[in-house]
């Protein structure tokens, strides 16, 4: 029979399991800022054979110095002001508002590789159908169908949009701030399917090509992926595990046309690019 004494320190043990649990959440949130960009990532302009940088954004939130070359930014002007606003090319978002649900672990393989595999976004901004990759990504596509399944993705907003060096649309986040996850990470795959770095560590992710946010270290990927609207230089670190049709690289140009918020060519998007609701299929 358990005593009372017996009983109390039981339920303190459990209590500070569930403390420390919270703290390896939170500090896996803190990392998961998912930046597509490393810290610095150079490039060089096409047509203008001058070098720039895009910076990421620190722990504050705020931008390192945009470029060295201030007139290279997308809107053509210095980084100092942000280019002025356009009418937002989207719709409302539907009612509701994204989930709060957590994993503590990634959810037992169900894919079959053989098969294919369709992720749809319905945005407001229109919608963008992904063709999932499942024989080189099943871990990937596997967590992916599993959270679509459980409307993680639904009224999330897609919170980043990069126009300077690399381009891509980055979404998948319930927080709407490039911090939050399902509660679990998982393995990076499909690594070598671009080919081999070069001098400058980077391969081109191609238009069209749908990938991994992380935190820059290996195995941090969660839900936040990103879109590839023109051929960016990355390294090879970022799972691609898929590809975007052409109705939805149409989507994407609209709201790349759209800008982001900063004149630096990394923040929100100017448009308002919310997934209503977003589907995994098999077929």
């Amino acid at each position: 029979m358990v005593t009372k004494e017996q009983r109390r320190r039981q339920l303190a043990r459990e209590k500070f399991d569930r403390q420390q649990q919270r703290r390896v959440q939170q500090r896996r949130k803190s990392q998961v800022r998912n930046s597509v960009i490393a810290a610095v990532l150079a490039v060089v302009v096409a047509g203008a054979g001058t070098a720039f940088a895009v910076g990421a954004f620190d722990s504050s939130g705020k931008k390192d110095d945009a470029a060295a070359n201030p007139s290279a930014t997308p809107s053509g002007q210095a980084a100092t002001g942000a280019p002025a606003k356009g009418p937002d090319p989207c719709a409302k978002p539907a009612a509701g508002t994204p989930g709060t649900e957590q994993w503590k672990s990634e959810p037992a393989m169900s894919v079959d590789k053989g098969a294919k595999y369709t992720f749809t976004l319905r945005t407001t901004c229109g919608t963008i159908p992904l063709a999932l990759d499942a024989a080189k990504a099943p871990e990937t596509v596997n967590s992916f169908t599993f959270l679509a399944g459980k409307g993680f993705f639904d009224h999330t907003k897609c919170h980043r949009l990069t126009s300077a060096g690399i381009f891509v649309l980055q979404c998948g986040d319930p927080t709407g701030q490039g911090s939050g996850g399902p509660g679990y990470t998982i393995a990076d795959e499909n690594l070598t399917a671009l080919g081999e770095a070069g001098p400058n560590g980077t391969v081109t992710y191609p238009a069209g090509t749908v990938a991994m946010a992380n935190t820059g270290q290996a195995h941090t990927g969660g839900s936040q992926f990103f879109l590839v609207y023109k051929d960016s230089p990355l390294a090879p670190k970022y799972t691609p595990f898929g590809t975007i049709g052409a109705d939805g690289m149409k989507v994407l140009d609209k709201i790349a046309k759209a800008g982001e918020s900063s004149g630096q060519g990394d923040g929100a998007p100017n448009a308002t690019v919310v997934i209503d609701k977003a589907t995994v299929t098999k077929s």
